[in-house]
């Protein structure tokens, strides 16, 4: 036998393990040449001029390279200890390193070149189809064509023929310092199986969890007040993410062969046959994977993080436009307001106008606010915020010495909490008007040009609200103070009424609601299109890792099955324990991923959006599913193993 037989009687018959790297390697290389693809697409001329998507989908590419070498580089890894008895073999049968290396150079030259084209046609086929995705997600409206880059291909091929000098390097020098006899024994020093838990162990598995859980507390008060100056909010954040990965390092490090020890300690050692190969294996091996699993849980929880916060963005962005704009468009300039009711008449759209006096005027919130603020116009005892005449919202109607605030939302509670109830003070120019604050509605009745985009509005009684204007300062007031509120009768003329408003080009100050919205959903989407392949791509990878670990181990313990089939154990028996086992496997770093995210959202989705349970609730549903089909497949690689072991 020639060595050009060895090389594809090896290839042919490692290929069986090799089947789900091919598919990561050909799904990244596909995802990576249809992101450089859309970079020089002209088609998404739009997109780049609006919203620099450009710039953004070659920093996304960047972070797919990244990703993707490592996977690469981790798998080879495993691939080639799996192999290190193979290796072994051949320097028996007097084969020198330089042949074996250039044996092995050549299965991965074919298998991962193969894998390579496969991907660039892959990705040329479905390029189309991701420029869809993302017009769709943006809200464009233009036509996506199916499009083949030269650069794009070049640049793939010089990003991958790179990893592949990366991967023959890391061969090149394992086979190198590997002498006959470690070459045997890889396999069986690849895990840390330590018998018996140590106080050391006890230890930091506690201290662990109480990093973790300290990590959690700190961020559920990150902006509940406590942190009051940039200087501290920093300096938290950075706590906060030392404090959980640490803390997760040191979970899978110590916690989780302490909490099995408890389990099986609970037991008085007498566990069954599905305990010993799920709890035990896990207590075994999973300190050994202590750094990889934190990088796949940070990393996950990264990934579900920003996910999540860019769909609130993007889920929430109606809502906001409808607060930022009560109406259908909001004016604030008389004959521009005038220019556009003419061009509404001219093409016979109909409408109703509301027209609201606003002036600006100190507000002393001392004895109202919870929590003082401090800001370019807000001082730790008042702030300048619109007032307007309650005659000019119908459904309000106040006594002259009563004042209600409107316009509150969950960003503004928690950087501003106010009592429900107390003493207010408005300070015109030369007077003081003393008020009772009654309370606080949610509703928004002016635009954020008069609010600033966030504060709330007052009502006083319209007799206040002239005595008010008598005393205005000069020195707090908007260029403008009517507000000039335009809604559509007919809501289906709507997007024509926007596209007169867009192609009549008024000034800054007047506002669409549909454009504030599209703006809003086609920058968020931009960010989630993004965010969203990135992720999948790295769960894609990661579920790849966790998989080709279950292979090594269930390869390593086939002796076990063995032994345990003879003494009668069928195959279900084993593998219910397997089951358990993946549950733990795949569940572990998933639910912690899974938690780490929860609680980074919980702390600032207020930011980003009004609504958070649906869109973190849908994108963690996604991602889970999505990951167990890893476990599942581990399961099945299993059972054709216990299958095998008589």
């Amino acid at each position: 036998m020639n060595i050009n037989q060895l090389i594809f009687k090896n290839l042919k018959k490692n290929l069986k393990n090799y089947n789900l790297y091919v598919f990561a390697l050909i799904f990244s290389v596909a995802l990576y040449f249809a992101f450089v693809t859309i970079q020089y697409d002209s088609s998404m001329d739009e997109i780049k001029g609006s919203i620099k998507g450009a710039a953004s989908i070659r920093a996304a590419s960047v972070l797919l390279v990244a990703i993707v070498c490592i996977f690469l580089l981790y798998a080879n890894t495993i691939f080639i200890k799996r192999r290190s008895k193979e290796i072994g073999l051949f320097q028996l049968i007097g084969m020198t390193k330089h042949k074996i290396f250039r044996i092995l150079s050549m299965e991965n030259l074919i298998l991962y070149f193969s894998s390579l084209f496969i991907g660039i046609m892959v990705g040329f086929s479905f390029s189309k189809l991701v420029i869809m995705i993302l017009f769709k997600t943006t809200g464009i409206d233009a036509i996506a064509t199916l499009y083949f880059s030269n650069r794009a291909l070049v640049q793939t091929l010089i990003v991958f023929c790179m990893i592949y000098l990366l991967i023959m390097l890391m061969n090149y020098s394992f086979i190198r310092r590997q002498s006959i006899l470690s070459l045997f024994r890889v396999t069986s020093t690849t895990e840390g199986k330590i018998k018996k838990i140590s106080i050391f162990e006890m230890t930091i598995g506690i201290i662990g969890i109480s990093l973790i859980a300290l990590g959690y507390y700190v961020s559920s008060k990150l902006f509940g007040g406590d942190f009051t100056t940039m200087n501290e909010l920093f300096m938290a954040m950075v706590f906060i993410l030392g404090s959980v990965i640490i803390g997760t390092f040191l979970f899978y490090k110590g916690s989780v062969r302490f909490i099995s020890n408890i389990i099986r300690k609970s037991k008085g050692g007498y566990l069954n046959i599905n305990e010993v190969l799920s709890l035990s294996t896990i207590m075994f091996r999973m300190k050994s994977s202590a750094v990889l699993l934190t990088i796949i849980t940070t990393v996950s929880a990264l990934s579900i993080g920003l996910l999540s916060l860019s769909y609130i963005a993007f889920y929430s962005a109606d809502k906001m436009a409808e607060d930022n704009v009560p109406s259908h468009f909001a004016m604030t300039n008389i004959p521009e307001a005038e220019k556009f009711k003419m061009l509404l008449h001219e093409h016979d759209i109909k409408y109703r106008e509301k027209k609201i006096e606003v002036i600006q005027v100190r507000v002393n919130t001392s004895q109202i606010m919870e929590t003082p603020l401090k800001g370019a116009n807000i001082g730790p005892n008042s702030m300048n915020l619109p007032v307007i005449s309650d005659q000019s919202v119908a459904v309000t109607d106040v006594s002259p010495d009563q004042t209600i605030l409107t316009g509150y939302n969950d960003l503004l509670q928690k950087f501003m909490s106010l009592k429900t109830s107390g003493p207010l003070d408005l300070q015109g120019k030369n007077h003081v008007i003393h008020q009772q604050f009654l309370g606080l509605k949610k509703e928004y009745i002016i635009p954020y040009y008069f609010t600033g985009g966030g504060l709330p509005t007052a009502i006083v009684d319209e007799s206040v609200f002239e005595r008010l204007k008598k005393d205005i300062n000069p020195e707090i007031q908007r260029d403008s103070t009517l507000y000039i509120g335009i809604d559509l009768l007919d809501e289906k003329q709507l997007q024509e009424a926007d596209r007169l408003f867009t192609d009549a080009h008024f000034s800054e100050q007047q506002a669409s609601r549909l454009d504030m919205s599209s703006n809003q959903k086609r920058t968020m989407g931009t960010i989630m299109f993004i965010v969203g392949f990135l992720g999948l791509t790295f769960l894609i990878t990661s579920g790849c890792i966790l998989y080709f670990k279950q292979m090594d181990e269930s390869e390593d313990e086939k002796a076990n099955y063995t032994i345990l089939r003879k003494l009668g154990f069928t195959q279900d028996d084993l593998l219910k324990g397997i089951q358990l086992k993946q549950i733990f496997n795949f569940g572990i770093p998933l639910v912690i991923g899974l938690s780490h995210s929860y609680f980074a959202v919980q702390s600032g989705w207020f930011l980003f959006g009004t609504e958070v349970w649906m869109p973190m609730i849908i994108v963690m549903v996604l991602y889970t599913a999505l990951y167990s089909v890893f476990g599942i497949l581990s399961i099945l690689y299993y059972k054709k193993v216990i299958q095998s072991a008589l």
